[in-house]
């Protein structure tokens, strides 16, 4: 019988490419995906639309809004930086708490399936800077978990919190993706898109992206905006 897995899913690529990678790894992915108020909704469609195609044998999507905290770019009117991020800058498209958040969703919902396993798509060296995608982060979180869960508690079972792209670039991740069968073409990534959906080409995350395709060598299959 197959381990159940928790997958973090926003229909992004480094998430998309941790859902195969679980897969591969023989467990059954569970998607799990959060509408927390965010500026578009892009991303999210493409979530809701994808993950069982993708391979999830279920889909949660979890409602709360981040708005009425804002201090982000993504939950709030302020801007979405479209000239780059400084080098040892905390962007303002930081989410406060995000992935603490996102991850204590995850757990709970593993905790019900009888899972032990979550799988998150963070990342330490192509990234934004955000301090809750460390691996220092990710220690501290599992370390929690044991402590916080009926299962760890009892003995019965110990929860790993994966993170298979961390140490990966982000031309890496696309290599080992494409290996794997994703359509990246069925990912979306872009911070602020344009009404029709096509990515702006200019945000932080836009950036990263078109950068880990030019660097694998192989041609980013969403739309961008044109010049």
């Amino acid at each position: 019988m197959q381990k159940k897995a928790v997958i973090l899913y926003s229909g992004g690529l480094d998430s998309t490419t941790c859902l195969a990678i679980a897969r591969e790894q023989g467990f059954a992915p569970y998607a799990i995906s959060f509408s927390y108020g965010q500026r578009h909704q892009q991303e999210l469609e493409v979530a809701k639309r994808n993950a069982r195609p993708m391979g999830a044998l279920d889909h949660l999507l979890v409602e709360f809004d981040l708005r009425k905290m804002g201090g982000s770019a993504l939950t709030s009117d302020l801007a979405v930086p479209k000239g780059g991020v400084e080098d040892n800058e905390i962007p303002v498209t930081y989410v406060p708490a995000r992935n603490t958040i996102f991850l204590s969703f995850a757990l709970g919902w593993a905790e019900v399936l009888g899972s032990f396993d979550i799988f998150i798509g963070v990342n330490a060296l192509d990234y934004s800077g955000y301090p809750d995608c460390r691996p220092e982060f990710i220690q501290a979180y599992e370390t929690m978990a044991n402590l916080a869960t009926k299962a760890g508690v009892e003995g019965s079972g110990r929860m790993q919190i994966h993170t298979p792209l961390i140490s990966l670039t982000k031309a890496d991740i696309i290599r080992k993706g494409l290996s794997l069968g994703v359509d990246y073409g069925l990912t979306h990534s872009c911070y602020d898109p344009a009404e029709d959906g096509a990515a702006c080409g200019l945000c932080d995350s836009c950036r990263l992206r078109l950068k880990g395709f030019a660097e694998a060598g192989v041609a980013d299959p969403v739309r961008y905006v044109k010049p």
